[in-house]
């Protein structure tokens, strides 16, 4: 067994590993890159090496400068993670020629599988169905159009080296499918080098399943069941969940033999996963493979019990799997959530900038640790304080859940999503809660389609309706009524200025645009126990009970009896009065008054926000890479306007309405901050 790695990535991946290497009794070492110096995984290694500047052409896909921090910290195996490097064939090659172990698949098995031009005419070899489309290399945008109109609309334009969601497109149309063709040849060269690019028909209404596969190098390769991750935004997962709630075990078998076969074709060793795309129908096509552990991997060890991290290593070493197709477990139901730096709000544009709070739920599973079941799990790379820098992907969590069948972990979930606390940037825990909530989900009735059909127009936080919003309202004065008694007891109070409690009060639940709804609230003690009250809310009676404290921002308790958990914060930045409540993914924000003082603020005159409709913002932070207006060109709604790029995503901007430019106000190559003006209209 190795006695030192070094772990060629990143984030949560490189904190999952080292994870599982400490377990094991293996030293790490980590790399970085400038953004990096004080993230997680440096200070979790034994060991770090400086790769260089932030952007990873400049350092994490740099294979000759890994390649030295290996030999100069003297570590015998490079475990690559996903993304990255993790599916090059020469960087695998170079690093068993330099003498030590990829943990990983055989660099021939990466070329065979991990291209994916390579891979579908492999699969077409061994009898393999796979979807119609055009496997050879596409020379130019005109001639993808070409291609795809032969094929038939509507088609999805892939890189062959993409991964991860980036390089890649669907296409409706001929505009669509010429913009489309640039956009993921951009991506593919800045992600991954490599900028070629393929055509295939679009199965519309599929479900994406996908079956782990472990093999190694005595020839044993095994399938340890499926994945679920159909519920996908452009094509980048964001739950998937272990079993699936589709599939018979006909099914499972069928493609699990299938995966096998052709995971034994390329005599593939170490953790991989075949892609299917499955039709209403269960027939299914292979898809892809990704010679590398999947971001999704957690699902799977908590339903099997396995540590995939460590049987990867053990493989590597050059050890006999330890179990056979009849010890696979299939135990329980787990899902696993992506928590994003991304606002849902502002259509899941990137979010950037420090953590002012991160505090996610309470774990009882870990990483590397499979004894434990049923139980909540996460596995980050971030910290309190830590920096979410433009340079890298948007994850910077995952949220996972085991429990005994599929509604006790969508339930586990929402309270883990109740209990995760992200401030200084926006995540996407809201638009999370409302899927796990949407009445098709939760009956296993969805596809890929499944967002891009119910949030189509983007996402509102009415998209979040709330079972019983009044509890949000009589959670707020409940929380006020306490700080009241607190306050009410302090000592030195002047005579007569002395603070009342009282128990009767007022809700404002404030609006956006002026449209307040006002709550009249009555709240008692519960004589003798401290923490509980009783909140009258339009005759609706809320026993709450809670034993958190005030500068609490996570507050957990009772409710009638029943477990909760929220989250309350006081002030916002326009309003230090606020009460802000977040509960099942709906947020309102509130203030709670005296009733007198609630018809006097009713009398308020609301102050509309300015007019910035003129102006082009930048929706994000990130580099502005194209400026496609000058001044006094007329434009029209829906023109190409400017080009961010942040997290390694193009993000285009078009012009709302029919307009002349009257001046550029930011200039190709620089950074930009949020709300920006980058075009003015005249």
């Amino acid at each position: 067994m190795f006695t030192k790695i070094l772990i060629a990535n990143r984030g949560e991946i490189a904190c999952r590993v080292i994870a599982t290497a400490k377990k094991m009794g293996i030293a790490t070492v980590a790399v970085y890159s400038e953004a990096d110096k004080e993230a997680r995984h440096v200070q979790l290694a034994d060991e770090a090496v400086l790769l260089g500047p932030a952007p990873s052409r400049e350092s994490y896909l740099v294979a000759d400068k890994i390649i030295a921090a290996a030999k100069q910290t003297g570590a015998q195996a490079i475990h690559p993670g996903y993304g990255f490097l993790s599916e090059n064939e020469a960087f695998a090659k170079r690093v068993e020629d330099e003498g030590m172990a990829f943990i990983g698949p055989r660099h021939f098995s990466i070329a065979a599988m991990g291209d994916k031009i390579a891979s579908k005419k492999l699969a077409n070899e061994a009898k393999v169905n796979t979807i119609p489309g055009w496997n050879d290399a596409i020379e130019s945008a005109a001639r993808a159009v070409e291609i795809a109109r032969d094929i038939g609309y509507p088609v999805m334009i892939k890189a062959s080296a993409g991964g991860g969601g980036k390089g890649l497109r669907v296409a409706f149309n001929d505009k669509e499918a010429l913009e489309g063709f640039t956009a993921c040849q951009n991506e593919a060269r800045n992600s991954f080098g490599d900028d070629r690019i393929f055509i295939e028909k679009f199965v519309e209404q599929p479900r994406h399943i996908e079956i782990q596969v472990l093999g190694d190098s005595h020839g044993n390769v095994i399938y340890l069941n499926e994945r679920e991750c159909s519920i996908q935004r452009r094509h980048q997962k964001v739950i998937e969940e272990a079993p699936s709630p589709f599939i018979s075990d006909a099914t499972r078998k069928a493609m699990g033999e299938q995966a096998v076969a052709l995971a034994k074709a390329v005599k593939y060793q170490s953790a991989g996963t075949v892609e299917f795309v499955v039709g209403k129908d269960q027939d299914f096509y292979f898809l892809e493979m990704n010679t590398r552990l999947q971001v999704e991997h957690p699902v799977t060890e908590c339903i099997t019990g396995l540590d995939l991290v460590e049987l990867m290593i053990r493989v590597a070493a050059g050890e006999q799997l330890p179990l056979t197709q009849a010890d696979v477990k299939r135990e329980g139901w787990a899902i696993e959530c992506r928590i994003n730096a991304e606002d849902p709000f502002r259509n899941f544009l990137p979010s950037t900038g420090r953590l002012v709070r991160f505090a996610p739920p309470a774990q009882s599973m870990y990483q590397g640790n499979t004894d434990a079941l049923y139980g909540v799990r996460v596995d980050t790379g971030v910290q309190d304080g830590g920096e979410i820098p433009m340079f890298y992907d948007s994850m910077i969590a995952k949220l996972i859940v085991h429990g005994r069948d599929r509604s006790d972990a969508i339930a586990k979930m929402r309270e883990a999503l109740n209990g995760f606390i992200i401030r200084g940037i926006s995540s996407n825990i809201p638009f999370q809660a409302a899927l796990l909530a949407h009445p098709k989900f939760v009956a296993g009735d969805f596809n890929t389609g499944f967002i891009a059909e119910h949030y189509g127009q983007g996402f509102r936080a009415e998209d979040v309706p709330h079972a019983d919003p009044d509890f949000l309202v009589a959670l707020a004065a409940f929380v006020r009524r306490k700080s009241r008694e607190r306050a009410a007891g302090l000592s030195g109070q002047l005579p007569g200025y002395g603070v009342k409690v009282g128990h009767d009060y007022s809700v404002i639940v404030l609006g956006s645009k002026g449209e307040h709804r006002y709550k009249a609230v009555h709240v008692d003690e519960v004589v003798g126990q401290i923490g509980s009250a009783v909140v009258t809310v339009d005759a609706q009676r809320y026993a709450i009970s809670s034993p958190s404290r005030l500068n609490d921002i996570c507050i957990t308790g009772t409710c009638n009896g029943q477990p909760f958990t929220a989250q309350i914060e006081r002030g916002t930045p326009r309003n230090p009065l606020a009460l802000v409540v977040q509960h099942n993914g709906t947020r309102i924000e509130t203030m709670v008054v005296s009733p007198r003082m609630a018809e006097l603020h009713a009398l308020m005159p609301f102050k509309a926000p300015a007019d910035m409709s003129k102006y082009v913002l930048s929706p994000m932070p990130g580099l502005l890479v194209e400026v496609a207006v000058q001044p006094g060109q007329k434009v029209q709604a829906g023109e190409r306007v400017a080009v961010i790029e942040a997290m390694k995503m193009e993000n285009v901007l078009f012009a709302a309405a029919d307009g002349v430019v009257s001046k550029v106000l930011a200039s190709k190559g620089e950074s930009l901050v949020v709300d920006q003006p980058i075009v003015e209209f005249g």
